[in-house]
C-alpha cells in the first residue's frame, strides 16, 4: 500500500469512529427531507476530477496536522505517570495546551497537556510558586469539565511536589469529552483569603479530530444470575489508554461485600489484563456499572470475560456451642469462623470473632438461659494480616444482656462466592 492510500484507509477508519449526537442527526434528517426532491445539479466530468483531487489533498493535509501533533510529547511528568500512560506519553500521543492562570494567591496554574480517547479525558498542569504551595495544594475541589455536548466528570487524580514545596505535577482524569467541542473549560473551586470557597474557570483549546482512535467498541448483552439478581455486561470499548466494561445490574446485597466487581476478569489471548479501577452508579433508573482494564495487545487472537467470583449468599441458621475452651474454628459454609472471646461488660455481653475479610454475617444472635438475644452492634472492627499473608477481618459484637451466652446462631452470610462463569467476545 502506498503512503496516499495508507491515508485515505486511516481517514475512512477515523470517520467511521466518529457517531454525531442525536439532535445532531436528527437536524440533518429534517433538512434533507425538507430538500429530498429538490433537482440534483450535474456538473461536467472535470469537476469530478478536480474534487477527487481536492478531497485527496485535503485527507493529506489533515494527516499531516495529525501526524505532527502524534510527535508531540507532555515533557515534565515522567515521574507522575507508568505503564501505558508512559508509553503513550514517550511515543508522543498527548496534545501540548500551555494554558495559564494566576490563581488568588498569586500561584500559577499552567495546563501543560491532554490526551483524549473515547473512554477518557486526561489533563497534565502544573502549579507553581515561588513563595510555596501550602494553600493551593486542594485548587482542584471538585474539577469539572464543560465545552459543547461536553459535561465531564472528575474520576480521579494524581500528583506530586518539589522538595521546597513551590511546584506541583498532576495529573487528573475525566469522562470523555464530545468529539465535537472545540474548546473547553475545566471549572475549579479555590481558597479565598476569608477562608471561603471561590469557584473559577480555564478555557482551553481542544482539537477532537486528533484524539487516540478507539481500536475495539462491540456489544456483548450478555446476563448472569446470582445468588441474589443478576448482573449484565452490556458493551465493550478498547482505547489506547484503557478498556473500559459497561454494564447493568439490580442485585439486592451487592453492597455487604467490598469490591465485589474485582472477581470479574478480562482475559485477552489467554491472560489477564490488568484490572485499574470499577465503580457503580445507582438512580432512579437503576444500578450501572464500569470495569476499567489495561490496554488490549495490539495482535488480537481471543477475548474473554471471566466471572471468577462475585457477591454470593448461603443460608446457613447454623447454631454454635460458645464453648471458650474451643480452639478450633466453626466451620459456616465455605468459610471458617473462629470465636477469639466472650466477655461481659455494664454493656453487654461481647463476642469477638474472626472471619476472612470477604465475609458479612446474617442474622447473627446468641441464645442465653433466658432466650435468643438478637446482635445489637458491632462495636470494634479491625483488619489482621495473617503470617501467611492473608487478610482476617475481626469485629466485636455487642449483645444487650448480662446473662451468660451459650450458642450463637448464624441465619447466613455475604460473601464473594466462585462461579467460574465464561463470557466469550467475538474479536473479528
Amino acid at each position: 500500500m502506498n503512503d496516499i492510500e495508507k491515508l485515505l484507509s486511516d481517514e475512512h477508519n477515523r470517520m467511521d469512529s466518529i457517531t454525531a449526537p442525536d439532535e445532531l442527526e436528527s437536524r440533518l434528517r429534517n433538512a434533507l427531507d425538507k430538500n429530498a426532491y429538490k433537482k440534483t445539479k450535474r456538473f461536467p466530468k472535470g469537476w469530478k476530477v478536480a474534487a477527487v483531487v481536492l478531497i485527496m489533498t485535503s485527507i493529506v493535509s489533515y494527516n499531516y496536522n495529525a501526524f505532527a501533533y502524534y510527535g508531540k510529547k507532555i515533557f515534565g511528568f515522567d515521574a507522575l505517570i507508568d505503564g501505558t500512560l508512559l508509553e503513550l506519553n514517550e511515543a508522543g500521543m498527548g496534545q501540548s495546551v500551555d494554558a495559564r492562570k494566576i490563581l488568588l494567591d498569586g500561584t500559577e496554574l499552567v495546563i501543560d497537556g491532554i490526551m483524549s480517547d473515547a473512554n477518557q479525558f486526561i489533563m497534565y498542569y502544573t502549579l507553581s510558586n515561588p513563595s510555596g504551595l501550602e494553600n493551593s495544594i486542594d485548587v482542584f475541589s471538585r474539577p469539572h469539565i464543560n465545552g459543547f455536548l461536553t459535561n465531564s466528570n472528575f474520576n480521579s487524580g494524581t500528583s506530586i511536589i518539589n522538595d521546597d514545596q513551590t511546584e506541583v505535577k498532576g495529573m487528573m482524569t475525566f469522562d470523555p469529552v464530545s468529539p465535537f467541542a472545540k474548546k473547553l473549560t475545566l471549572s475549579y473551586w479555590q481558597n479565598a483569603s476569608n477562608a471561603q470557597m471561590v469557584e473559577d474557570s480555564i478555557i482551553f483549546d481542544y482539537y477532537p479530530d486528533k484524539a487516540m482512535q478507539t481500536e475495539i467498541k462491540k456489544k456483548i448483552n450478555e446476563s448472569f444470575k446470582v445468588d441474589q439478581g443478576s448482573i449484565t455486561f452490556k458493551s465493550i470499548t478498547a482505547t489506547p489508554t484503557m478498556t473500559l466494561i459497561k454494564g447493568t445490574m439490580n442485585v439486592d446485597n451487592f453492597d455487604r461485600v467490598s469490591s465485589a466487581l474485582d472477581g470479574i476478569e478480562l482475559i485477552a489471548n489467554e491472560k489477564a489484563i490488568s484490572m485499574i479501577g470499577s465503580g457503580r452508579t445507582t438512580s432512579y433508573k437503576g444500578t450501572t456499572f464500569e470495569i476499567k482494564y489495561d490496554v488490549l495487545p495490539k495482535e488480537l487472537n481471543s477475548l474473554q470475560l471471566v466471572i471468577n467470583e462475585f457477591v454470593g449468599y448461603e443460608k446457613l441458621e447454623a447454631k454454635f456451642s460458645l464453648d471458650s475452651n474451643r480452639n478450633e474454628p466453626f466451620k459456616i459454609g465455605e468459610k471458617k469462623l473462629w470465636l477469639n472471646n466472650i466477655s461481659t461488660s455494664s454493656n453487654g455481653v461481647e463476642v469477638t470473632i474472626a472471619t476472612d475479610e470477604d465475609v458479612m454475617l446474617d442474622g447473627v444472635s446468641i441464645v442465653t438461659i433466658n432466650g435468643v438475644v438478637p446482635l445489637n452492634t458491632t462495636v470494634k472492627q479491625d483488619t489482621i494480616k495473617q503470617a501467611d499473608g492473608t487478610i482476617m477481618k475481626e469485629r466485636t459484637l455487642l449483645f444487650d444482656t448480662l446473662n451468660e451466652p451459650q450458642y450463637i446462631l448464624i441465619e447466613g452470610m455475604h460473601y464473594m462466592k466462585t462461579y467460574n462463569y465464561e463470557i466469550e467476545i467475538p474479536v473479528k
